[in-house]
């Protein structure tokens, strides 16, 4: 169902705001290529950016390329990302996702979602994640606090990630596909929390369903 002109105005005087509270909204997580991203955004899975960022460092210079990750001893990439948590499953899925890109892709990271969804661990959030990141290719991450926030702002009723995604692609120029999530993200952080929202500080206040009940 296609959003109605007040959503969509909305939706812009939204952006519009965001971009000036927060201009260098960016990824959080670092990287120096598209595998450290694809592998970092696994990581972060139910783990703050900021401890995978700490992890990170010695993992890529324990194992630099996708073939190094492929054929390490699971044990030792345990250890290296135990502080992430689930590390066990993590461990495996990063193991087996650097396998299938040296069987699959000669060790390069692919460049659409539909082969980045097919790689062991990961999924839609992580493929456009690293689409948008990695590879400058418009694409909508949705993730815990845009799916928060949209709900909060009234810009859909929707739930389910996949459907938040499509529901923002069809709100928003291409041109902010990849901007919006760290707008979103950042403020989530510092003013739109999940727990004790700052709604008396926000600039978005006036547009904000959550505000005005």
């Amino acid at each position: 169902m296609a959003a109605s002109k007040r959503v969509q105005e909305k939706a812009l005087k939204i952006i519009s705001i965001l971009k000036k509270e927060y201009p260098r909204a960016h990824s959080s997580l670092r990287f120096s290529n598209p595998f450290q991203l694809l592998i970092a955004t696994i990581l972060s899975a139910q783990c703050t950016d900021e401890r995978v960022n700490r992890v990170t460092p010695g993992l890529f210079r324990k194992y630099p390329a996708p073939a190094d990750l492929a054929r390490a001893k699971l044990a030792g990439v345990e250890k290296e990302i135990h502080p992430t948590g689930f590390y066990k499953n993590k461990a495996r899925n990063i193991q087996r996702c650097a396998q299938a890109l040296v069987e699959r892709y000669g060790g390069m990271v692919p460049e659409s979602l539909e082969a980045l969804v097919e790689l062991p661990g990961v999924g839609r959030k992580t493929a456009n994640v690293v689409l948008g990141n990695a590879f400058g290719k418009p694409s909508v991450a949705v993730e815990t606090h845009v799916i928060r926030l949209v709900g909060r702002l009234g810009l859909t009723r929707e739930k389910d990630p996949v459907k938040i995604e499509f529901v923002l692609m069809e709100l928003y120029p291409k041109k902010d596909w990849i901007r919006l999530a760290h707008l979103l993200i950042d403020h989530g952080r510092a003013v739109c929390k999940a727990i004790h929202p700052q709604c008396a500080i926000c600039k978005l206040q006036k547009l904000c369903d959550a505000c005005q009940v």
